[in-house]
């Protein structure tokens, strides 16, 4: 029998129309300085948990408000101000499902975070990508200008990603107030790595949403879990859209401890600002154009040669990113810092490669 069109299983319509994220994971051997993670480990306190964590104890279902409860009074909010999610990736994917409807508009300015657009385009809600120019600087005149009636969301990452600038805290409040019938949800991923936030303002902004990751600093990225933070009469509705399971078990059981060693965490800031310098001043004596960059990474422009010198640095064992397909950035790539010893690593294999390719900055 012959099925016609209309008896076929088919997804959504903006299932069907939204992009695909395909991020270059398989065949990861090497000094990892690709995808922005803590490239040493996580707190030795996270590594005890791990080890007193019982084969009995992952036949439950995990119970997030206790460590929901410890991570809100680390950061001084509320209890009910505070959902932990599966990576930063659900915090965004939980506001879309809470607020968009398709005949609303997103703004999103690029280059950036490429799940906020998915996430988004998943709702049918429509995405307006705001292009930053070549400064790769937010353009907060020009996002201000574009919020309209039906604007119901605002996605910003500070300091962004892959390009490292930041966001001030007084532009995001005055975006927040003009827009008292949009959501604004600020990615802050990278705050360690920069130290401003915006997270206290989530008690008496109703409108604004903070998402944090565990991933970066903390080194838990294989361990998925994140943290949204709101005013608590908005993070009610996030609430229903969450499953009560969506956090494990082995994750809640050390997030805790990661929280408590904040010396480990300074440290590990303090050695990625350090190697941010390093690679700053290494880029600066070869040559290479990059963006200053308040995060755990640096955005280079290498040109043509750009694949290039991905492979000849995965050939002596660095990986770093290519990033020229996102907007604004052709010929570009990013490379991660972690600890100076990874960094001057990074930085001896950048060497050999762009002097064995004979490189030359373009004119």
């Amino acid at each position: 029998m012959t099925l016609s069109a209309s008896t076929t299983l088919r997804p959504r319509s903006a299932v069907e129309r939204m992009s695909e994220y395909h991020p270059p994971l398989a065949g990861r051997d090497g000094l990892r300085l690709d995808f922005n993670e803590n490239t040493l480990a996580p707190s030795p306190r996270v590594a005890a948990v791990l080890q007193r964590i019982s084969a009995e104890g992952l036949t439950k279902y995990p119970e997030r408000e206790p460590s929901e409860r410890i991570a809100a009074a680390h950061f001084g909010l509320a209890a009910n101000a505070v959902l932990l999610t599966n990576g930063v990736d659900e915090a965004l994917h939980l506001v879309c499902e809470t607020y968009l409807e398709p005949e609303d508009e997103v703004i999103v300015v690029t280059p950036t975070f490429s799940m906020y657009a998915l996430y988004a385009e998943a709702t049918g809600a429509k995405v307006r990508s705001i292009q930053s120019d070549a400064t790769l600087q937010f353009p907060a005149a020009r996002v201000l200008e574009a919020i309209r009636p039906n604007t119901r969301l605002i996605m910003i990452a500070s300091p962004n990603n892959p390009t490292g600038a930041i966001v001030g805290n007084d532009v995001l409040l005055e975006i927040a107030a003009k827009t008292p019938q949009a959501a604004l949800l600020v990615d802050e991923a990278y705050y360690h790595f920069h130290g401003e936030s915006v997270l206290s303002a989530t008690a008496t902004v109703t409108n604004l949403f903070v998402a944090r990751t565990f991933s970066k600093a903390y080194g838990l990225a294989g361990l998925r879990i994140g943290l949204l933070a709101g005013h608590p009469d908005a993070m009610k509705f996030v609430r229903k859209v969450s499953s009560p399971y969506n956090v494990n078990s082995v994750a809640l059981e050390c997030l805790p401890e990661a929280l408590a060693d904040e010396a480990y965490i300074d440290w590990y800031a303090e050695q990625v600002r350090e190697s941010r310098e390093e690679l700053a001043s290494a880029l600066e004596q070869l040559h290479v154009p990059y963006w200053p960059s308040h995060a755990n990474f640096i955005l280079m422009k290498i040109g043509a040669a750009y694949a290039a010198v991905v492979e000849g640095m995965r050939r002596r064992g660095i990986l770093i990113r290519d990033r020229s397909k996102d907007p604004g950035c052709d010929g570009c790539v990013r490379i991660t810092v972690g600890p100076r010893e990874h960094t001057q690593r990074g930085i001896a294999a950048l060497q050999e490669t762009l002097k064995e390719l004979q490189w030359q900055p373009e004119k």
